[in-house]
């Protein structure tokens, strides 16, 4: 039994007024790594959301950041990341979202990446296309990468990893209009497929990091891959490249230097 979009889209919707509700309060932190943290609202966004799939799709494995692998019929992956921007959401700034994705038979089929400040739904169903609160979306397709604005974000461990994002961040800032860096992979992928940001790449994401907002710039025209082209992304710390189709070819051909 498959899942609807509109399930995918009121589940991100409830999970993120979990998020709404408690932005702003005091929060119990617990700290994953120095620059890794989990609150309880993440807790609590994610009960909600294993919750509902679990009730109605018990037999489906599951993919979540805080609890990890639920174990189910790997025909039927889900991908949730309760809380993306928990670093954002602690000290009080806006930028965060809950992302949803399904996956069936090893292709994702529906996406939903929600913004509760914003009240923005980004949705996406293959074959179908993307939408914004309804309206269709659609990648940009800049001249070329020095009229790109990009984004990116770092590695946790970028204090003591040599693949921290540091080289490729320099190398595209002398050769873009600029550089952003807003603190969730999620929205970052959701704004590439909106055209609010031409292009993006990061290191060392997971799955639940991605699936979601992959699925939106495929389905808005763009083009995602491994931050080396690599055509899998998801069962392995490939990174993620996400532009529209000659904007990816620019920005590959400058991470293939980089890495060489």
């Amino acid at each position: 039994m498959k899942p609807a979009l509109v399930f995918i889209e009121d589940l991100a919707r409830r999970a993120g007024e979990v998020l709404r509700a408690g932005y702003g309060q005091q929060h119990e932190i617990a700290y994953k790594g120095e620059a890794d943290l989990v609150t309880e609202v993440d807790h609590a966004s994610e009960a909600l959301l294993l919750g509902e799939i679990m009730g109605q799709f018990p037999e489906h494995r599951i993919l979540s950041e805080e609890t990890g692998e639920h174990n189910g019929d790997a025909e039927h992956v889900w991908y949730i990341d309760p809380l993306d921007g928990t670093l954002n959401y602690a000290h009080g700034m806006q930028t965060f979202c809950v992302s949803i994705a399904y996956e069936h038979s090893g292709a994702l089929q529906f996406a939903a990446v929600y913004d509760p400040m914003a009240d923005e739904m980004f949705s996406a169903e293959r074959g179908q296309g993307a939408w914004l609160n309804g309206a269709r979306i659609q990648v940009t397709n800049p001249p070329s990468l020095r009229e790109s604005l990009l984004v990116t974000g770092f590695p946790y461990d970028v204090r003591t990893s040599p693949r921290n994002n540091f080289a490729e961040f320099q190398a595209f800032s002398l050769r873009s209009q600029g550089v952003r860096r807003l603190g969730s992979a999620a929205l970052d992928l959701c704004y590439v497929a909106a055209g609010r940001l031409d292009g993006y790449w990061q290191l060392k994401l997971s799955a639940w990091d991605l699936a979601a907002g992959a699925l939106l710039v495929h389905e808005a025209g763009g083009v995602a891959s491994g931050v080396l082209g690599q055509a899998e992304f998801l069962a392995q710390q490939n990174g993620i490249l996400a532009a529209s189709p000659a904007l990816h070819a620019e920005m590959l051909a400058v991470l293939k230097e980089v890495h060489s």
